[in-house]
């Protein structure tokens, strides 16, 4: 895994050192369940409310062949938000790989309701 891979961006935030740290710690661990990852965005947002003192969310965008995985968590701290998204993210691509891996193993007959026409081998 690159660092290249994986991008992360703040809104309303400002990234540390060692909140990039935390981040690559824990989605690095992303790409040993699927290694045909191609990138991995993460989108860390602060949003003030008036109802609590701060709304943190977390987003992550994983980019791989087939239909991308979106992820969204908000909780009262950031470093929860990011933990939640990691494990979010894991049940995702284990799903998706699990569902793959079934359909290999059980192919489903395809029911065709017309006479094909038959050709004549040369």
């Amino acid at each position: 895994m690159q660092n290249d891979t994986i991008l992360i961006s703040g809104l309303n935030l400002e990234l540390t050192e060692a909140l990039k740290n935390c981040v690559y710690d824990k989605m690095a661990k992303l790409f040993k369940h699927n290694e045909r990852i191609i990138r991995l965005n993460i989108e860390l947002e602060y949003q003030p409310s008036r109802k609590r003192q701060g709304e943190f969310i977390a987003k992550g965008h994983i980019e791989l062949s087939g239909p991308d995985i979106v992820v969204s968590v908000e909780s009262d701290d950031l470093y929860k938000s990011i933990d939640t998204l990691a494990e979010k993210l894991t049940r995702q691509i284990r799903r998706r790989h699990r569902l793959e891996k079934e359909k290999r193993n059980h192919p489903h007959e395809v029911d065709i309701s017309t006479e094909l026409p038959k050709t004549a081998s040369a």
